[in-house]
């Protein structure tokens, strides 16, 4: 008989706790019971899932426990740190989508195309990456295994959605609740506060967890995150230098052949990625595929993904895949 798992939603009324629910739905886990927490503001409100009506219920320090095998959280990093151990210790197996625990070195940060491999019955806590940097490192490890990478710069177009119900508030409806200028008028080069040496927590973010990710801190990476009038999927201009020289026909081969990856890149007819193309679908999109002429092994990448499905829930939900593959849970 096949395995059945007992899995929770942590912070389910929100927008990416909506879209776990609906991709667990979609990529038909092996789901005996699937149990939602919230706030005790969301408590009693239903979610359809698999032709069922579910009761969100209020999470609390004794919710998350046996049957409970898997639980996905999506609640913030305020909640993550308190109740993700707490789990833990009862044996849950935590896929955090925070960033509370993505740098804390007894953690691992995964996308399950490139280290999904490296997990264990040991990893209680999993931290999944941030939004911008999922969709970023898929192609660039494939670039990185072939050709070693020296250097990137990224420069992001991230949709109002990162930044949840409020920022889709804003750009809906002019209003400045979560946005500290009005989004439809402007784009804003700032996500998250500023640190003392100039960048922002998101710009961090995406050098930061692209070293972990890649298992390498020797590459330069630099980067600038900005707020775009767009409600959903993020795209990021990547800028490479390699060590090794490349043949720009093969890396589109390498792009094409890898999964998770769709290469959308025809200029003479005008195809190359577009945010309302992406929304909703689970791949990562690679276009305006070019040499960088300014250096040497230079290489110019225009990606864009879902930020709520690859770049939160889908991957959230590869991890949990990835575990039951692996028979670790």
């Amino acid at each position: 008989m096949n395995k059945e798992y007992h899995i929770a939603v942590v912070g389910a009324s929100g927008v990416v706790g909506r879209t776990i629910i609906e991709v667990l739905e979609e990529h038909e886990l092996p789901i005996s019971n699937l149990q939602l927490f919230a706030s005790a503001r969301s408590a009693g409100k239903t979610i359809p899932f698999r032709g069922e009506d579910i009761v969100i219920e209020e999470l609390t320090e004794e919710s998350l426990q046996s049957p409970i095998q898997i639980a996905i959280f999506s609640a913030g990093g305020d909640t993550s740190k308190k109740y993700a151990p707490i789990a833990a210790a009862n044996g849950v197996t935590v896929i955090d989508n925070s960033s509370a625990f993505r740098m804390d070195e007894n953690k691992k940060l995964i996308v399950p195309e490139i280290n999904g491999k490296i997990l264990t019955t040991e990893d209680k806590i999993i931290a999944n990456p941030n939004c911008s940097t999922i969709q970023s490192v898929l192609p660039i490890a494939v670039i990185h295994d072939k050709y070693s990478i020296e250097r990137i710069v990224y420069s992001t177009y991230q949709a109002v959605s990162g930044a949840g119900q409020a920022g889709i508030s804003d750009l809906e409806n002019g209003t400045t609740e979560n946005f500290q200028y009005p989004i439809v008028e402007t784009v804003i080069p700032q996500i998250d506060v500023f640190q003392d040496n100039g960048y922002t927590k998101e710009e961090e973010k995406m050098i930061n967890e692209t070293h972990k990710i890649l298992g390498d801190t020797n590459i330069g990476v630099t980067a600038t995150c900005v707020r775009v009038p767009i409600k959903t999927s993020h795209a990021v201009s990547i800028n490479i230098q390699t060590t090794k020289s490349f043949d720009i026909d093969e890396i589109r081969e390498f792009l094409a052949n890898t999964p998770g990856i769709t290469v959308i890149d025809d200029i003479e007819n005008n195809r190359y990625p577009l945010q309302h193309e992406a929304a909703g679908k689970d791949d990562v999109f690679v276009g305006r595929i070019r040499r960088d002429h300014s250096i040497e092994n230079g290489l110019n990448l225009f990606v864009v993904s879902d930020n709520l499905r690859k770049g939160a829930a889908t991957n959230s939900v590869q991890i949990a895949e990835q575990l039951i593959a692996l028979d670790l849970v």
